[in-house]
């Protein structure tokens, strides 16, 4: 990792203080400060100083955290001007009890919110053995997962899945061809920062298909102000010799915060003590993103950009006499895969080639007391399917999939305990066949709906 710092520049809204130990009174270096509907943080200094510059005055949430320590979570006033605030943390051997959600509409208190919800952070994420993102949270009480393969896995909520849960991605819904058993979610596993579970239904703010639940993944996440940061990783799982290089970039100067990331996986067949190597389980990704925004006293406004591009094998299981795995070949020729085929990391026929591409335009804006928050995107879901020995390039199944999502909501300033937020939602949706085989018909769809949530708390 490589962190560059810039001078301070003095702004119009500033944040400040002090984070120590409430026994001893240390000031502890590297506690993190993170004001999360804003989408602003920073990290103390050696000294337990910590600056946060160009803060929206009115209400907001704040959390600080710091291994090993008690987490705090609390409603705070910025005033227009120079604001203190100092935060003494008390030693606790169950790290972050207090957390903050953002997935039941505003930022709270997971200790608040209505319905069970689990964070899963980015150091959990890598700590838990997995070949994909769904496979990392499955680990998760209440969440399991349907799996045809390394690179295909559907969440699971308490028994219930496919279109009866939702998937969001840096406040949109994720629109693929999530109705099929060999389609997984296109989200790249390494770009994400954290995810939010949501077990039980959430159909108020996210339509009927949130029967289950929610699975809330967010990416984009701002460094610390004048701050500039890189990050490589990479993975090698020897079962089916899965390497994996991510590198990312981002920095942010004086608001001004932006993001680049790329990631590149691939593997070969997996084996298990039934089959040895699965024929054709193997699969390849290229996947890239980023993100390029400003955060001021008035809110912030992001653009973010991401490709999942992927191919994979289809594993049908279809025998010799001999035993061994059938290797489909031209002129309806029944081959064997050899040990260079099992080996290789590009998938034969049958594979599939899914590319999902989506623009995000993520903002809130400070009105009144209270705050809007605006989310537009636009995604392009393309799948398709290759299954002729004789043409290789032939589209079996090809499904393209376009997506207008959009959603506003008003958020109430919080008032004696009660946190009120109002809004619509919805999507423009229309789907195109262009494969060779009928399978699904075209369709176009409209929808478009409006909540009012009012919690309150003691």
């Amino acid at each position: 990792m490589v962190c560059i710092s810039f001078a301070q520049q003095k702004n119009r809204t500033q944040l400040s203080g002090k984070v120590t130990d409430a026994k001893t009174g240390t000031p502890l270096t590297g506690a993190s400060v993170v004001l999360s509907e804003s989408k602003i943080g920073t990290s103390t200094d050696s000294t337990g100083n910590y600056i946060l510059n160009n803060v929206p005055f009115g209400h907001t949430l704040m959390e600080i955290s710091y291994s090993g320590y008690r987490s705090i979570v609390g409603h705070f006033d910025i005033k227009p001007g120079p604001n203190t605030k100092n935060f003494e943390l008390t030693s606790s051997i169950i790290e972050n009890e207090v957390v903050t959600i953002t997935a039941v509409g505003s930022a709270t208190s997971i200790r608040k919110a209505p319905i069970s919800i689990t964070r899963v952070t980015k150091t959990e994420l890598l700590a838990t053995p997995s070949t994909n993102l769904i496979d990392a949270i499955s680990r998760q009480p209440g969440v399991s997962q349907l799996t045809t393969g390394p690179a295909i896995s559907k969440p699971i909520i308490r028994g219930l899945g496919y279109n009866r849960l939702v998937v969001i991605n840096d406040g949109v819904r994720q629109e693929g061809q999530q109705w099929g058993d060999e389609l997984g979610i296109e989200i790249d596993e390494n770009s994400v920062s954290r995810i939010e579970i949501v077990k039980g239904p959430a159909s108020l703010i996210y339509g009927s298909d949130a029967l289950a639940g929610v699975v809330n993944i967010i990416t984009t996440n701002p460094l610390p102000v004048n701050t500039v940061k890189a990050n490589i990783l990479g993975s090698y799982n020897s079962n089916n010799k899965q390497r994996s290089f991510f590198a990312s970039v981002g920095g942010n100067h004086s608001g001004f915060n932006w993001n680049g990331w790329g990631d590149f996986t691939s593997a070969a067949d997996y084996s298990n003590k039934y089959d040895d190597r699965v024929w054709n389980s193997k699969f390849k990704n290229r996947n890239f993103g980023g993100y390029a925004g400003y955060n001021g006293t008035w809110g912030f406004s992001h653009l973010i950009v991401s490709n999942f591009n992927q191919k994979l094998g289809i594993v049908e299981g279809q025998r010799n006499p001999d035993g061994t795995f059938k290797k489909a070949m031209p002129n309806a020729v029944d081959g064997s895969p050899t040990e260079t085929d099992f080996n290789s990391t590009d998938p034969y026929i049958p594979f599939q080639h899914v590319n999902h591409f989506k623009l995000i335009a993520d903002n809130s804006f400070k009105v009144g007391s209270g705050k809007i928050t605006l989310n537009l995107a636009w995604q392009q879901n393309q799948r398709q399917e290759f299954g002729n020995p004789d043409d290789p390039e032939e589209k079996s199944l090809y499904f393209d999939l376009n997506t207008l999502n959009y959603n506003m909501a008003y958020h109430f300033d919080d008032k004696k305990g009660w946190t009120t937020s109002i809004g619509i939602g919805g999507m423009q949706q229309s789907n195109e066949y262009n494969g060779v085989e009928a399978l699904l018909p075209e369709y176009s769809l409209f929808g478009i709906g409006g909540f009012f949530s009012s919690q309150k708390t003691s």
